[in-house]
């Protein structure tokens, strides 16, 4: 039987164990030009020399109007990868993997003078009206995400991450309640989705798996649910996404009833669904913040991975930590081992 600290192969991603920092943004760049900084090199390589099997980078943005702020990163010029290539270098010398989540925040651009979207819906009333994309428009936006990711390949990473999740740009294409739209993209509201997957896995290693993170479940009126989730991720996994990222929400405010609560593993039912019926490798997130809890998620077989976020912003050696609490070898640097049970 599996555990938190069973390695994990998929391709060429090759995890000593099964945790995952997920990506949460910092809006800590400094100059607003993209480019990582000091903050974000110590950020990771901590949890790196914290024992995480697998860091994804934080939410970068294809375009400077694809920021969720002005202090998101970035990876729409040559200019901003040194210094994420110097975060990968290090956070390999101390045996973690990483990846980087590409993506672009639309609608919900706070800074952007002129948002775009799917079509020209606003987010709520305290948001600009997004303009609605052309065809072309689209179809341009499609080749941004591709260059984002050839620079995130140059720049090393292990694996990328296509963030369609959280009510960002992808998100808006494959939900009816943002896409209106009466082109080739409102018809197939999956085909935006499935062009950004081809144009990434054209540019990627072969054998680099390709991770898609969705919002399984809308929390607002009229909002789908795991059974549309399922045909989305379907399509998706057609397309090429090999490894699927579960969360949920992001779309609307979120309602009293049907909505999250603060509950421990409330998504994980969402990723076991998905694992089940499209028969692909998941990562579970949302609450695993214990780790007998997470433990058992690997256990039970409900997902693959577990993403620890919250956890592992108060605490970079949460993997380290977790490794006492379950008894098991977590590989603990030797500087720090003084400070472990034997």
């Amino acid at each position: 039987m599996n555990d938190l600290f069973t390695p994990y192969t998929y391709k060429s991603l090759k995890l000593k164990n099964r945790v995952v920092m997920p990506p949460m943004c910092q809006y800590s760049v400094a100059n607003k030009d993209g480019i990582a900084t000091d903050w974000h090199y110590n950020h990771y390589v901590s949890r790196a020399v914290g024992g995480t099997g697998l860091i994804i980078v934080e939410m970068t943005d294809v375009e400077p109007d694809g920021r969720i702020t002005d202090y998101d990163l970035g990876l729409w010029s040559d200019d901003q990868i040194p210094a994420l290539a110097r975060i990968v270098e290090a956070s390999h010398a101390h045996g973690a993997k990483i990846g980087i989540q590409i993506a672009h925040a639309g609608r919900k651009a706070e800074d952007a003078k002129l948002p775009v979207s799917s079509s020209a819906i606003p987010y709520d009333s305290n948001s600009k009206t997004p303009h609605a994309l052309t065809t072309e428009e689209v179809k341009e936006m499609v080749q941004k995400f591709k260059r984002s990711v050839q620079r995130a390949v140059q720049a090393g990473f292990d694996t990328i991450e296509l963030h369609g999740a959280h009510g960002y740009l992808i998100h808006q294409f494959h939900s009816p309640l943002t896409n209106k739209r009466t082109d080739e993209y409102g018809q197939d509201r999956t085909l935006f989705g499935r062009e950004v997957i081809s144009a990434a896995k054209s540019v990627m290693p072969e054998d680099m798996p390709l991770i898609m993170r969705i919002s399984a479940r809308e929390y607002v009126e009229g909002g789908y649910g795991i059974r549309e989730s399922l045909e989305i991720s379907r399509a998706y996994k057609e397309a090429g996404a090999d490894i699927f990222h579960i969360s949920s929400g992001g779309e609307g405010p979120v309602g009293a009833e049907g909505g999250p609560g603060t509950q421990a593993a409330y998504q994980v039912s969402l990723a076991r669904t998905i694992k089940q019926e499209l028969n692909v490798p998941v990562i579970a997130v949302g609450r695993l913040d214990e780790a007998v809890l997470a433990d058992a998620v690997i256990g039970n077989e409900e997902a693959d991975l577990v993403a620890v976020g919250r956890g592992m912003l108060r605490n970079p050696y949460w993997t380290l930590e977790a490794g006492v609490k379950l008894g098991k070898d977590a590989d603990v640097p030797k500087q720090y081992k003084l400070g472990f049970p034997r």
